[in-house]
């Protein structure tokens, strides 16, 4: 645990001056950027299916098992448990989810796809792979390492302040 104090501000404008200059600010900036056309891009493709990013990422996240429980969902998606409940109920309300209970545990529900939601996710799910392929065929296998390797680098940079994947 670091115990050290926070620096304190300083009234030097060459101070702020510099700190303005600073590479990591660009770095983030871009990182940030490229997010937002990402999410931009990709929430455009996903609403075609009438359906937000956190349902489609539910969906995704359910497709392929045989249901899952609130916190395995909030451990695999980017939803945090907060908004998660309201998540299901929307996906449930349109009849691509159920809530189940297990009979070896009657204290807990798993959720799982319905015969829609699973139909659904075998459309989806093959045709956004598509869509997400088409866009980074730019890069070139080697490149997609590389960048893969430098995230993964930059993300454990803030690991001890990860929000959505302390175990990551």
């Amino acid at each position: 645990m670091d115990t050290a104090a926070p620096p304190q501000p300083s009234a030097d404008p060459t101070v702020t001056q510099q700190a303005a200059q600073e590479p990591a600010l660009a770095l983030m900036r871009d990182l940030v950027r490229t997010y937002q056309a990402f999410y931009a891009s990709d929430e455009e493709q996903i609403r075609q299916w009438g359906l937000t990013v956190p349902q489609f990422d539910v969906i995704c996240t359910l497709g392929n098992t045989s249901g899952l429980m609130m916190g395995q969902i909030a451990e695999k998606t980017l939803v945090t448990k907060g908004t998660l409940t309201g998540i299901i109920d929307r996906l449930e309300s349109k009849g691509l989810v159920r809530r189940e209970v297990p009979p070896q545990n009657r204290r807990c529900f798993i959720v799982v796809l319905t015969p829609k939601g699973q139909q659904m996710f075998e459309e989806i799910f093959p045709a956004h792979v598509t869509y997400l392929r088409q866009r980074l065929s730019v890069l070139s296998s080697e490149e997609m390492q590389q960048i893969q390797a430098a995230l993964q680098r930059l993300r454990g940079c803030f690991k001890s302040q990860s929000l959505f994947h302390p175990s990551d």
